[in-house]
């Protein structure tokens, strides 16, 4: 599993587009994510606000730590680790990536090429593999 450096470079540039809009990304994201499956939201105890500031922070180290893929998998596992005790399924990565796209497809506007979008969706698909391997291995 790979990205170019064109791939990462595009979406940490793109990233920090949305950075300055956090909230309210996070806001589009937990919306867009109800909407696409709304047997999502008991999943979520604690304040969509705190939920959505955590979501940003997270983003920002799998966007951060695209710079070094191997340091990103350990962080990765946690990740899946206590997604697993929250009730997550591996289905559910589907609806989430789905969200995030359209979360950034809002907030990028016209920065959103086709370009960027493989991107994200590739970083994306890294991301759910590694998670998913490690959380649902059977």
């Amino acid at each position: 599993m790979a990205i170019t450096n064109r791939q990462k470079q595009l979406v940490q540039q793109s990233f920090a587009q949305v950075e300055p809009i956090a909230e309210q990304a996070a806001d589009i994201f937990y919306t867009t994510l109800f909407q696409y499956d709304p047997s999502l939201k008991p999943l979520f105890k604690n304040s969509l606000k705190s939920q959505g500031q955590k979501l940003m922070a997270t983003l920002k180290v799998a966007v951060n730590g695209l710079d070094d893929l191997d340091a990103l998998i350990p962080i990765l596992h946690k990740l899946a680790d206590r997604h697993v005790a929250y009730g997550v399924h591996a289905k559910d990565f589907t609806p989430v990536g789905n969200a995030l796209l359209h979360t950034l497809k809002v907030g990028l506007g016209n920065s959103w090429t086709p370009e960027v979008r493989q991107a994200w969706v590739d970083v994306f698909r890294i991301i759910a593999t590694v998670m998913k391997a490690h959380a649902f291995r059977e």
